[in-house]
């Protein structure tokens, strides 16, 4: 489902950011952002594969285990995950699994794995599953226009690194 960019704007350019601060460190480009119910932004990560490294060190898996570990039921029903690009399986299970509300991302998994493709890059190690296939029961918002043009040369900086 694409939607157009309204009211996810600043919490989508913050995960732009995010996902910035992550390749200028090293890692692959991806943030995201956990909003509550009323709109105050709670906690915010971004990848950390390389700097860490630990392959699950994705922004959507910390805050998933942030929210687990700081937020009521109620809480964390109510928060929002915004998020640079589409929950991995990992990630969503995470996601399911601690009880989170709504997801919104930037760009979808398939765009990336379309991307990826087309700069020559190997698949990924893990299968690309719809974060709303893994979560049938949650509401699922992306890509998001302008956000996952936005993303793509991100990417490609990222790509252009690896050489």
């Amino acid at each position: 489902m694409t939607e157009q960019s309204t009211d996810h704007g600043p919490f989508l350019d913050r995960c732009v950011e995010l996902a910035r601060e992550a390749l200028d460190a090293g890692d692959d480009p991806f943030g995201s952002v956990l909003v509550s119910g009323a709109g105050v932004v709670l906690a915010e990560a971004r990848n950390k594969e390389q700097t860490a490294a630990d392959p699950t060190a994705h922004p959507e898996l910390e805050l998933a285990i942030w929210a687990n570990r700081n937020l009521s039921t109620n809480e964390r029903a109510a928060a929002t995950v915004y998020t640079s690009g589409e929950h991995c399986p990992m990630c969503a299970a995470a996601h399911g699994w601690v009880g989170l509300g709504p997801i919104v991302f930037a760009a979808s998994s398939a765009q990336l794995t379309t991307w990826r493709a087309s700069w020559g890059l190997p698949d990924s190690p893990v299968a690309s599953i719809p974060a709303s296939a893994v979560l049938p029961g949650t509401t699922v918002v992306g890509p998001v226009s302008p956000y996952d043009e936005l993303m793509m040369p991100i990417h490609q900086d990222a790509a252009a690194r690896r050489g």
